[in-house]
């Protein structure tokens, strides 16, 4: 199969929709723009993740391809998440998404008030 159909149920491609529609992937993907971060420097920047979610979280976006964790031999040992090619491709339409939602807000809040 060269490409996906996210509407086919059977697809792969809606497994790729569930990694990156996951807020603490966005989130991850956003923070890594700027280059690599230790896991205490992801954790501050997204802010409101348990350690154990963001592990997972980490884990499965390498597994997919997003990111690397590089180990440095340091005492204390050091540990860096730096976002791969493919990752990085996902950085404009991530942005984009984020940039809406930090416009539309306050709209969206209004929408949710007057049906409650």
């Amino acid at each position: 199969m060269d490409t996906g159909d996210v509407f086919d149920p059977n697809c792969p491609t809606r497994v790729v929709l569930d990694r990156i529609g996951d807020k603490w992937s966005v989130l991850v993907l956003l923070s890594l723009d700027d280059g690599p971060l230790r896991f205490t420097e992801l954790r501050t920047r997204i802010g409101g993740v348990t350690p154990k979610v963001l592990t997972q979280t980490l884990r499965s976006m390498e597994l997919d391809g997003l990111l690397t964790r590089e180990v440095f031999a340091e005492v204390p040992p050091r540990v860096e998440y730096t976002l791969t090619d493919l990752g990085r491709s996902l950085h404009a339409p991530l942005s984009a998404v984020a940039a809406w939602a930090e416009q539309n807000v306050n709209k969206i809040l209004s929408y949710r008030e007057k049906s409650a």
